[in-house]
């Protein structure tokens, strides 16, 4: 089963991302600790075995060469997220740009998975989720009525999945990167030539 990976990014312009890491750092360096992580996961996804991978961008950033770009569509992040979903066949697996330290063996693992239930998800320690990866488009409806960036998004989204009588497959949990001790911890948990761990070293 072939399966398509989308990138849920924001362009990194200072002042419109990652400001929860304002303070400590300014918003030029919350936005250069954004690139990073977004160049690193957009790296990481190049090198999995995904058939097709997509730049689904909020603004504007130079997708990797080989890849599609979309436009993010609708207003709360719930909705743009079932429209990414929407805008793409499946099956397809959503992954953001908070998550630097992930590999590509992790996604091929979520894609194999995926051939065996109807979701895969990826708890986040915050208690949302950093992938979401479902056979068929329409299941990703759900989304439109979850609240996000809460402590129960990911639970939620799990009991909207799993009242649908789908089967969902649990992910390893990762930790993203929304505080600057979320920051430090992703970091240090990052490949030694990550640029999202040489940016947050260099702005301490």
């Amino acid at each position: 089963m072939s399966v398509r990976i989308l990138v849920m990014a924001k362009a990194p312009v200072p002042g419109r991302v990652k400001t929860r890491l304002c303070p400590p750092w300014t918003p030029e360096q919350a936005a250069g600790l954004a690139a990073a992580a977004l160049a690193d996961t957009l790296d990481v996804v190049t090198g999995s075995a995904a058939a097709e991978r997509v730049l689904v961008v909020d603004g504007f950033y130079p997708a990797p060469p080989g890849w599609r770009t979309s436009s993010q569509r609708g207003g709360p992040l719930g909705e743009r997220l079932a429209n990414a979903f929407a805008d793409h066949d499946a099956p397809a697996l959503l992954i953001g740009m908070d998550t630097p330290q992930l590999t590509a063996a992790t996604l091929d693992q979520a894609m194999w998975s995926l051939t065996r239930a109807d979701a895969v998800l990826g708890p986040a320690a915050d208690g949302g989720w950093w992938l979401l990866g479902l056979r068929r488009r329409e299941y990703a409806e759900v989304l439109r009525d979850i609240p996000t960036s809460t402590p129960e998004t990911g639970a939620m989204t799990l009991e909207a999945l799993r009242r649908q009588g789908l089967r969902v497959t649990a992910l390893p949990v990762l930790r993203d990167v929304d505080t600057a001790d979320d920051a430090y911890a992703v970091a240090g948990g990052c490949p030694p030539r990550s640029r999202f761990a040489r940016a947050v070293a260099a702005a301490r």
